[in-house]
């Protein structure tokens, strides 16, 4: 189990005078826990609509769990993250069991190769890639080659014997 959960939110503005029936939003967002996601919706519907958290109110909150959490997958993600030089677009791909891991891999890597922090990423769109055509990236490309083996070399061989006359060859 990763550290991240996949949340549905569903909030709206408090229903007024004006506007008895509001329209609600729904986001899928990625975080350690639930007051996290709730934190994280208010961040982005203030963004994107004149909704805040003080003028509005969340209908529903559910954790979204993977369909089939025991098969490999690979998952492509869209994102935004802010740099010390700017804000830059990206789609990156990563092989996982579910799309909370992929994320969650996503955060540690770019923490790793531009060490961006969660705050400065925003997850756009995260997708299973089911056909081994669409894959871009040449390093999960290598890894839907068929018969795919990972040898172990420099393996010392176990014996019975507690002494032995020669040193064990390993090669």
């Amino acid at each position: 189990m990763g550290r991240l959960h996949e949340y549905q939110v569903i909030g709206r503005k408090l229903p007024s005078d004006a506007d008895a029936t509001p329209k609600l939003y729904r986001m899928r967002l990625f975080a350690p826990n639930t007051v996290v996601a709730k934190s994280r919706f208010w961040y982005f519907l203030k963004k994107l609509r004149k909704v805040k958290k003080s003028a509005g109110e969340i209908v529903s909150l559910n954790e979204i769990h993977e369909k089939r959490p025991t098969k490999v997958k690979n998952f492509g993600i869209w994102i935004r993250y802010d740099s010390r030089s700017g804000t830059h677009n990206m789609y990156k791909e990563y092989r996982e069991m579910s799309r909370a891991e992929a994320v969650d891999s996503l955060y540690q890597d770019m923490a790793a190769r531009h060490r961006a922090r969660f705050r400065s990423i925003h997850v756009l769109k995260v997708v299973e890639v089911e056909k081994t055509a669409d894959i871009r990236r040449p390093y999960i490309k290598q890894l839907l080659t068929k018969n795919l083996k990972f040898p172990l070399p420099h393996r010392v061989p176990t014996s019975k014997k507690i002494f032995s006359a020669r040193r064990p060859s390993t090669f």
